[in-house]
């Protein structure tokens, strides 16, 4: 009998955004006889993603930097032809849908900023050996970047921010996923609604807790600026930190300013503290992770997300939830973390830390052991959108296939008490992320462990966070109010 079978098929000058690929990728590998699917532009890097993953093969590695790749995996020859033929099916789609008649797509970012003659921001969302060229061009057209992008180069980002701060100009990212301009959400971001708080992160998932959970308490966002996950780093040196927090200051419609990142480098750190000293607005600052060291007298430190979110609002979101108490209490036994965003995975290890409960994790923060082991044993918070899984798959926030199959193994080990899971929706996430954990919970288990869950989001997103949670409720879960506030109580069930 024989094994799975690899396919590739290549579309010469060829191209959808990284997004849409990803969906489309995903709806592929729901295909029955498919195991494994990816739809990527064929750069070199994207190339070595496939090999990588063992899904390149020979017609593949012929393809250009203009060529789609579609590649998959299945159970046999025919099924490989099939899955194929609905791939190509998928990728006609988008092009000829009635909704999109007589649509005009610009070719350039040229074309599309003169027909536009009023924007003023570019989201970037092309492989990243053009992603820094195409920045150079909005930046030179006058117009703010969010670089949805990743694989940007270290020296590329650099000056690519420098060339941003000389033309008074920001350049989101690389690798922004989320961002809040003027109450527009873009990439994974929320509905929210518009206040006088800003927030300037260098996270996706993180910006997320903390303006859901704002909203949630009944302020608003005026913007939410994301800067990449190295920006805070000695290479970079915070460059676009520090123009995002002069924007805000200068904002007339910013009254304060949230600032959320991991722990940056000791050096940027005292240039983040030195221009927040010059500002009038008060500042909450959450580096999960970090001890609180010496700042000005208008930053208060939050350790958690939580906690920040708190501390702008003025509400005590602390207490566990009122039906808590009546929830029958786990078998003493293992946490296992098994989450979409990662700093949502760091804000559970700042709570485990802070707890004296040892922790490991794929994604540390200081003081956590790393452990890349999903069957490692102790308390393990693992980070599923990290490289390690996503490596020729979609993001889990936007196809939970990879985190069912790892909350349906949990399910099954005894040495677990509890799960713990976020569920982020909004925009660009999966249409039901709850649905799915439901229907993974549905399957027979022996003996499970208790389910803990928050979910990031607002009645106003797609999804609905009221009907998210009433699904996870319905599904047996623990349905706590924040990220932070689950893995308390995660913390409670499996240690007493």
């Amino acid at each position: 009998m024989s094994g799975p079978v690899v396919f590739n098929r290549v579309r010469r000058s060829f191209y959808l955004d990284s997004v849409a690929l990803m969906r489309l990728a995903r709806e592929l590998a729901g295909q029955a006889g498919v195991d494994e699917a990816a739809l990527m532009i064929g750069s070199a890097s994207n190339k070595q993603v496939l090999a990588d993953a063992g899904l390149l093969a020979d017609e593949g590695r012929s393809a250009g930097a203009d060529d789609l790749v579609i590649a998959l995996r299945a159970a046999g020859e025919e099924t490989g032809r099939n899955a194929l033929a609905y791939a190509e099916g998928l990728l006609e789609r988008p092009q000829t849908g009635a909704d999109e008649a007589g649509t005009w797509r610009p070719k350039t970012l040229a074309s599309a900023a003169e027909a536009l003659g009023d924007a003023n921001l570019a989201l970037i969302s092309v492989p990243g050996e053009f992603a820094a060229d195409e920045a150079r061009k909005a930046l030179k057209a006058g117009l703010h970047v969010m670089l949805f992008s990743d694989n940007v180069s270290l020296d590329d980002e650099r000056a690519l921010k420098a060339e941003a701060r000389q033309r008074r100009r920001l350049l989101m990212g690389p690798d922004c996923g989320t961002a809040v301009i003027g109450g527009v959400p873009l990439g994974f971001a929320n509905a929210l609604p518009r206040g006088d708080v800003g927030i300037v992160s260098a996270s996706g998932t993180g910006l997320q807790e903390v303006s859901c959970l704002i909203a949630r308490g009944g302020c608003g966002i005026s913007h939410a600026i994301g800067v990449g996950g190295r920006d805070l780093s000695d290479s970079v040196g915070g460059i676009m930190t520090l123009e995002a927090i002069g924007t805000l200051d200068s904002d007339p419609a910013t009254r304060r300013i949230v600032l959320i990142s991991k722990p940056p480098d000791a050096g940027v750190a005292d240039a983040v503290f030195a221009r927040v000293s010059q500002s009038r607005k008060p500042f909450t600052v959450c580096f999960l992770g970090l001890e609180t060291v010496a700042a000005p007298p208008n930053v208060r430190f939050a350790p958690t997300l939580r906690a920040a979110a708190a501390d702008v609002v003025g509400e005590n979101l602390t207490p566990a939830p009122p039906d808590f108490d009546a929830a029958a209490p786990s078998d003493r036994g293992w946490i296992r973390g098994l989450f979409t965003g990662g700093s949502l995975c760091a804000e559970a290890q700042v709570v485990l830390k802070a707890a004296g409960v040892p922790v490991v994790s794929n994604a540390p923060i200081p003081g956590v052991a790393a452990s890349p082991a999903e069957g490692a044993p102790g308390h393990v918070l693992l980070d599923l959108g990290a490289s390690e899984y996503t490596v020729g798959r979609p993001h889990p926030m936007i196809d939970p296939a990879q985190r069912n199959k790892a909350l349906a193994s949990a399910m099954g080990e005894r040495e677990i008490a509890v799960v713990l899971l976020d569920v982020v929706i909004g925009y660009g996430a999966h249409e039901d992320p709850a649905g799915e954990i439901a229907a993974t919970l549905a399957a027979p288990a022996d003996g499970p462990p208790t389910v803990v869950a928050s979910v990031c989001g607002t009645a106003d997103d797609p999804q609905g966070y009221d009907h998210q949670v009433q699904i996870l409720e319905d599904a047996g879960v623990i349905v706590a109010r924040s990220n932070a506030e689950a893995a308390e109580i995660a913390l409670r069930l499996a240690t007493g």
